[in-house]
């Protein structure tokens, strides 16, 4: 677990300093930070999208995941259960910089292989890896939306907890394809993201998080034929 607690202590240590910067920013240049924030969640979610796409067995998955993700999400409102508890900490806006914030730090190749690397092989490399560039995101993300961002570390850590405690199992199963189809996914839902934080488009991202699990459950019906 060494890089899992490195990677949320960073987290941590990232919206500590963020937060603090934030109450030296005027408001003007907090608005630059939202847009800086919205058009790197764009260029992040396409890029995971441009490179995973070649990779993909399935190219018509993505599609199916999303349509049945976001009917789910719709039909058990996740977003608007989300938006419900982030507001009672007075911040409307944090909801749209959570959601982005554990998207970043959870759906991609180091923060899902990194604790399976770690736990079977001790090779903490991927986890200190995604461990610096979530400290330097968490800076950015506190610095526009404010400390709420620290939630995303108890995200993460029983994200990539549970995934260390079950890399047994895990491993054999987690193919470079089925890793394709969810980051396509991922990269989706991260581009949504960042046109919801400038504004353009509110497409309700947590809603669509269900459609993470299609490729998952298409893979494993798979296996069985």
């Amino acid at each position: 677990m060494f890089g899992t607690i490195v990677n949320t202590v960073l987290i941590v240590l990232g919206t500590i300093i963020g937060t603090v910067l934030k109450k030296g920013i005027k408001e003007e240049y907090q608005a630059a930070l939202f847009n800086a924030m919205g058009f790197a969640a764009v260029a992040l979610g396409a890029n995971a999208v441009v490179q995973n796409m070649p990779k993909s067995t399935y190219p018509v998955l993505f599609i199916v995941s999303l349509a049945i993700g976001g009917f789910v999400g719709a039909a058990l409102n996740l977003d608007g259960k989300f938006n419900t508890i982030v507001g009672r900490f007075g911040n409307s806006n944090l909801s749209k910089g959570l959601s982005t914030a554990i998207l970043l730090f959870c759906i991609g190749t180091l923060s899902i292989l990194g604790p399976i690397e770690s736990a079977l092989h001790s090779n903490h490399t991927y986890l200190l890896t995604n461990a610096t560039l979530d400290f330097v995101t968490s800076m950015a993300l506190a610095a526009t939306y404010g400390i709420g961002i620290m939630f995303s570390a108890v995200v993460l850590f029983f994200w990539q907890g549970g995934i260390y405690l079950l890399a047994g199992y895990l491993e054999p199963f987690l193919t470079e394809g089925l890793m394709a189809e969810v980051s396509i996914v991922g990269g989706v839902l991260i581009f949504a993201s960042g046109l919801s934080i400038l504004g353009i488009k509110d497409s309700k991202t947590l809603n669509m998080l269900p459609a993470l699990l299609v490729p998952v459950v298409w893979y494993i019906i798979v296996s069985f034929l």
